[in-house]
């Protein structure tokens, strides 16, 4: 009875191994592959206990069964962690193996040395084999092990269903029985009779388990099946080199494109070959010395008489990754000859369209340009010690641009240029929030107005982020909120709102203040008289590096000449 028992578990552990391996995929975690083999050879050690007839057999038995007893809640825990994606560090799992190593160390000691086993004793009643045990030290360790192992897989599971959205609930029930059967089979699985045991029957349950879990574990793996999908569906080609540009492999597309790579040898250096398409090569070289150069585009002409056999493919090269690990250089080629046709047909039809649509989007921007600058004015008609101020710093934010690319040390680019002198006007469009006592108070503010005045530079920066927000000018937008934002930043970290310290202030911030600052005082307010030339110069001056960053310090001075002139021509005008 014992023997046709354990027979038919082994059979059915092997039967469940088998579906394991046809349904494998690379997705599986390793530790599921290990508690099918460790399931697997458990059941043939019971099996081989249920049919010896001597003490050494028995004992060869419980050292093969006992292989499941030290390992395979550990890997069932493993599994766990995996799932549930807890990243345990590397000297913990190696040291927890090492235990689980001892204790197996322990178990073949079993009739030399009384670790395990302190005493042992064989007989057959009635056919079936009886192996009598006193348990030595190392058998109270292995209860205290597995107890561990299973109490850690259950407060994982249990952490994960109420902390971790990112874990499937479905995966999460179908862990938390193997784990918790396994054990309790463990300690309460065997027969009154000492005839069978219910241990690897558990065992098996685990593994139906773990049949649901790997057909579904692989759903849930985005990187993996999104890039499978991609593959599948789309007809792209791909080639893979290592770093020292070895030919690893390439799929039926690529093959299809370059049809040498059918014979060209696996780990062939194609700077050596005389094969390869000298295009390859170009492509590897030129992104192994500039990572900017990725992008080229590939002409086939399958029928060299006919050009509408033309083929364009779009190549992008990029970094080939294993294990998070940059290890080579992947090529994908994507079929872009329809794409190229249609913009081919488009070039010949639409050109009148385009310089309509070009002359109707330049309305619609000087329009829009318009509506923002008297928006600008409006708010500052409120204000009745900053009148003409828009205008001025914006002017003196254009002369500090002229002379910064002037000086050709700093390189700013067209678009920057254009968008700060565009946007300086609106660096004051917060104060349109700012509540008309304190905006329009003939003299200096209290603490606590100065601190409601604060608010029209984060207010400003969102105003403008609704005024733009469905603008196609990102640049033009992101420049404009940081101009309002932070005009009011210093370099030592002092100023407001954000308290931003240095090149944390973004450099459109950086020059607007100094032109902002240069215009309170050099013009006249309401509490205070505009000041020489020569005093606002040196307040200037002082500030740099303080209040102002000091690497735009030899701009200022190659533009004060300007800025000068330009007041005392009457910029200062209210």
């Amino acid at each position: 009875m014992a023997v046709l028992y354990y027979a038919s578990l082994f059979g059915l552990s092997l039967l469940l191994a088998a579906i394991y391996v046809f349904i494998w995929h690379k997705h599986l975690d390793v530790t599921f592959t290990m508690v099918y083999t460790i399931v697997s050879v458990s059941c043939l050690g019971h099996l081989m206990y249920s049919m010896s007839e001597s003490l050494g057999e028995a004992v060869l038995a419980q050292k093969i069964v006992y292989i499941s007893g030290c390992f395979l809640q550990y890997f069932i825990m493993l599994s766990v962690l995996n799932l549930c994606k807890i990243n345990v560090p590397k000297r913990i799992i190696v040291s927890l193996f090492l235990c689980c190593v001892i204790l197996y160390v322990s178990v073949l000691t079993i009739g030399y040395r009384p670790y395990f086993y302190k005493e042992v004793h064989f007989e057959i009643v009635n056919h079936v084999p009886i192996l009598y045990r006193i348990y030595g030290p190392m058998h109270i360790f292995s209860y205290i092990l597995i107890c561990a192992f299973c109490i850690v897989g259950i407060v994982t599971i249990a952490y994960s269903y109420f902390k971790n959205t990112q874990v499937s609930r479905m995966i999460l029930f179908l862990l938390f029985f193997p784990d918790v059967v396994s054990v309790l089979s463990y300690f309460f699985g065997h027969d009154f009779t000492n005839s069978i045991e219910y241990v690897s029957a558990s065992f098996l349950f685990a593994e139906v388990m773990y049949l649901f879990i790997a057909h579904r574990v692989s759903l849930y793996d985005i990187n993996d099946t999104v890039i499978d999908s991609f593959v599948q569906k789309n007809n792209n080609g791909f080639i893979t080199f290592d770093f020292k540009h070895r030919y690893l492999g390439s799929n039926e597309t690529a093959k299809k494109i370059f049809p040498v790579l059918r014979e060209l040898p696996i780990d062939t250096i194609v700077d050596k070959s005389s094969q390869i398409d000298k295009k390859i090569l170009h492509w590897i070289t030129s992104f192994s010395e500039q990572e900017e150069n990725h992008t080229f585009i590939y002409t086939l002409r399958e029928d060299k008489t006919n050009a509408d056999y033309e083929k364009v493919y779009n190549v992008t090269i990029s970094y080939l990754y294993e294990g998070g690990k940059k290890r080579g250089y992947v090529i994908m080629l994507v079929d872009d000859t329809q794409n190229r046709k249609y913009i081919e047909l488009l070039d010949n039809y639409n050109e009148d369209l385009i310089r309509q649509v070009d002359e109707k989007t330049k309305n619609l921007v000087e329009m829009h340009d318009n509506l923002i600058m008297s928006l600008a004015t409006m708010v500052e008609s409120r204000d009745n010690s900053t009148g003409g101020h828009i205008k001025r710093t914006s002017v003196g934010v254009r002369i500090l641009i002229d002379e910064i690319n002037r000086s050709g040390k700093m390189q700013l680019s067209k678009e920057f240029c254009r968008n700060i002198i565009k946007a300086a006007p609106m660096h004051d469009l917060g104060k349109i929030a700012v509540d008309d006592a304190v905006l329009r108070k003939p003299g200096r503010f209290t603490a606590e107005e100065f601190e409601k005045m604060k608010h029209h530079t984060t207010e400003g920066a969102r105003v403008i982020h609704e005024i733009l927000k469905n603008t196609d000018d990102e640049a033009f937008k992101t420049l404009a909120e940081n101009v309002a934002h932070y005009h009011h930043e210093r370099w030592d970290g002092s100023g407001y709102p954000m308290g931003l310290k240095g090149e944390e202030i973004p450099l459109e911030a950086r020059i607007m203040a100094i032109a902002d600052v240069y215009d309170a005082l050099v013009s006249k307010r309401v509490y205070k008289d505009s000041m020489s030339f020569e005093q606002a110069d040196k307040i200037i001056m002082e500030g740099m590096g303080t209040q102002f960053d000091a690497a735009l310090e030899m701009y200022y001075v190659s533009a004060r000449p300007r800025l000068e002139a330009y007041y005392a021509g009457g910029g200062s005008v209210s």
